[in-house]
């Protein structure tokens, strides 16, 4: 009897070839469109946006004659994810709500959902690998492709979740699944990437942050304490950024180095290369190890601070079973505590924790 998979579809294009694969393969096949927020509306039609992505999602379904269910995990949402990421904000730092999301609603509550419907699997459009080994541990790689490997926002996936989870698109890269999506005559080929607030949409940020946390205008200063220009809030400013400010002398590009919670200052630097964007070390807590890897040989160790950027070779100095202290074999530029510290062995993604 062939295995049942219940595929998050999103509308996209990567979710609507993961589920056409999987049916191509065999599988008995079940879209999944995750419905978590009905705030945002479409600039152009005035629709809630979930809407339109469902209405992708059925027509995907259509195609591929099979069923899809809707799963209203908004309630859920606002509590396990938005809830935790404007505390975290609130406190000066600059979380990671895509990393939550994928812990607590795609890989949590739907995988859930999933045991409830008796299916063997779920799976997901996303950029990455998972391999079982024959102890039956799940091992998270890297995506083939390098420009879209996810694994950084996948690094907190559950054991139980990760074994039963399959990623259809893992091998391939962007390009290929264009060109799948058009042989398999999918309604989404050439639909755009959607970019954004995970579930959430193209609604800019800092509006975003204004819906809950008001506005606290400051100073920026440079680093001898001189008064050069204003901001509108420190909340939506990260370390590294080079906007989200106003500085009005002349020279420059300014980069976000640091935060004065208690004046409301930002500090800001001059150039790319400035020492002041640059750590040797950071404090990681709330680490979660996948498969347990790092504790059998701590060697040949790397760690990304933010998305896309190349992972850099650490030294642990100290650790526990969930924090540790990193040395970086070479500085790293714009940590930002609150974002994602995601450890790297080669291919393989190991786990992660949060900047301190």
């Amino acid at each position: 009897m062939a295995k049942t998979v219940l595929v998050g579809m999103s509308g996209g294009v990567d979710s609507s070839v993961s589920a056409a694969l999987l049916l191509k393969k065999g599988y008995r096949v079940i879209g999944g469109f995750i419905k978590n927020w009905s705030d945002s509306k479409d600039a152009w039609t005035g629709e809630c946006s979930w809407r339109g992505d469902r209405r992708d999602a059925m027509r995907v379904a259509a195609a591929l004659d099979i069923p899809l269910i809707t799963f209203d995990f908004e309630d859920l949402y606002r509590a396990k994810v938005i809830d935790k990421m404007f505390a975290e904000y609130r406190e000066g730092r600059t979380p990671n709500p895509d990393v939550l999301c994928n812990q607590e609603i795609k890989f949590g509550v739907f995988f859930e959902a999933a045991k409830r419907l008796k299916a063997d699997y779920i799976a997901t459009g996303h950029y990455a690998r998972c391999r079982v080994d024959r102890d039956g541990i799940a091992h998270l790689l890297r995506g083939k492709d390098p420009e879209k490997d996810q694994s950084y926002f996948l690094h907190r996936i559950r054991q139980g979740a990760l074994r039963k989870t399959l990623f259809p698109i893992g091998d391939l890269v962007k390009s290929d699944v264009r060109t799948l999506a058009r042989s398999f005559k999918l309604p989404t080929a050439e639909r755009k990437e959607s970019m954004g607030i995970c579930f959430v949409g193209k609604l800019p940020m800092k509006d975003f942050l204004r819906s809950r946390i008001p506005s606290r205008p400051g100073e920026v200063v440079n680093q001898d304490g001189v008064v050069i220009g204003s901001h509108d809030g420190l909340d939506a400013v990260t370390i590294g950024q080079r906007h989200g400010f106003r500085v009005r002398i002349p020279g420059g590009p300014w980069y976000a180095a640091a935060k004065d919670e208690k004046k409301d200052l930002l500090i800001v630097v001059a150039g790319h290369d400035h020492p002041a964007l640059y750590a040797s070390g950071a404090n990681v807590g709330g680490i979660h190890w996948i498969a347990d890897s790092l504790k059998a040989d701590a060697r040949g160790v790397s760690v990304a601070v933010r998305y896309r950027q190349e992972a850099t070779p650490v030294e642990i100095v100290t650790a526990t079973a969930s924090t540790c202290r990193l040395i970086f074999k070479k500085p790293v530029f714009a940590l930002a505590p609150g974002q994602s510290a995601v450890f790297y062995k080669g291919q393989e993604c190991l786990g992660g924790g949060v900047i301190r």
